[in-house]
């Protein structure tokens, strides 16, 4: 087992593809991505329920290492803060395979 940093987003759809791009110029290796997630944050409830899926939010998750984190963090903090959204930082450990 390895130790990891595991990044959680829940981002306005529109937002991924900058998102993806910043992490891509951090270094980030992978990321899964699901689509119209739905809930309620400090902007109200998101539902995936409207006909073409602009107002969605994404979730996005993907590691990095402890070293990483403070590059990606800092980069993914000016997104958010314009655009809203959530970012959640824990420890991990990763199956070496």
């Amino acid at each position: 087992m390895e130790q990891i940093k595991r990044i959680e987003i829940v981002i306005d759809a529109l937002e991924v593809g900058g998102i993806l791009k910043t992490l891509d110029t951090m270094g980030v290796t992978g990321y899964t991505v699901m689509n119209n997630v739905t809930g309620k944050g400090g902007r109200g409830i998101k539902r995936n329920d409207e006909l073409t899926g602009v107002f969605s939010n994404s979730y996005i998750l993907t590691t990095c290492t402890a070293e990483q984190l403070p590059s990606i963090t800092n980069a993914l903090r000016p997104i958010l803060k314009r655009f809203g959204g959530l970012c959640l930082v824990s420890d991990a450990q990763t199956l070496l395979h």
